[in-house]
């Protein structure tokens, strides 16, 4: 694991750590080089393969869009997400569309710094946990409080995921 050397990168990166930064809550920024599954990403950042929690793009209609926090060893529930949301219709939009919405590049999004301020939902196994999400660029991540992060984006919590299917 590479602790932050207070060293900035991209303007994705400077965007989310300048909003981690902002929120007041604790936080860890790790770099790390390249990584090929979900195992690796989690040894890179020091955490378990479900305490890395990836930040989905949702569409729910023309421009309104919302974040997901997803526990890495799990998948949302699209049943569960539309009996929460109230609607039949939900889907995930291209990378081009995602990368717009949210100033993000698809790998590096998370609602910290997000060019627009999405709701965010969040499945509730991110509470009461150390959790890794994206923090603005490939390699990088902000460690910290689930709690802190549900509470700091106003999160909505609810069981919205299913466990990853084995393969």
């Amino acid at each position: 694991m590479a602790p932050d050397r207070g060293e900035t990168g991209s303007d994705g990166e400077r965007r989310a750590r300048a909003a981690l930064e902002a929120c007041g809550a604790a936080f860890t920024l790790t770099r790390h080089g390249p990584v090929a599954s979900l195992a690796e990403a989690a040894a890179a950042r020091g955490v378990t393969p479900a305490d890395v929690v990836k930040t989905l793009v949702v569409r729910r209609g023309d421009d309104d869009f919302l974040f997901v926090l997803v526990p890495g060893d799990r998948t949302i529930s699209w049943p569960k997400l539309r009996a929460l949301l109230g609607v039949s219709r939900l889907s995930m939009p291209d990378a081009e569309t995602a990368r717009d919405v949210t100033g993000y590049e698809r790998g590096t999004i998370t609602p910290f710094g997000s060019t627009t301020a999405w709701p965010v939902v969040a499945d509730h196994r991110v509470r009461g946990r150390t959790i890794s999400l994206g923090a603005g660029a490939h390699g990088v991540a902000a460690t910290m409080a689930g709690d802190d992060v549900v509470r700091v984006l106003a999160a909505t919590v609810a069981d919205v995921t299913d466990p990853v299917p084995d393969v």
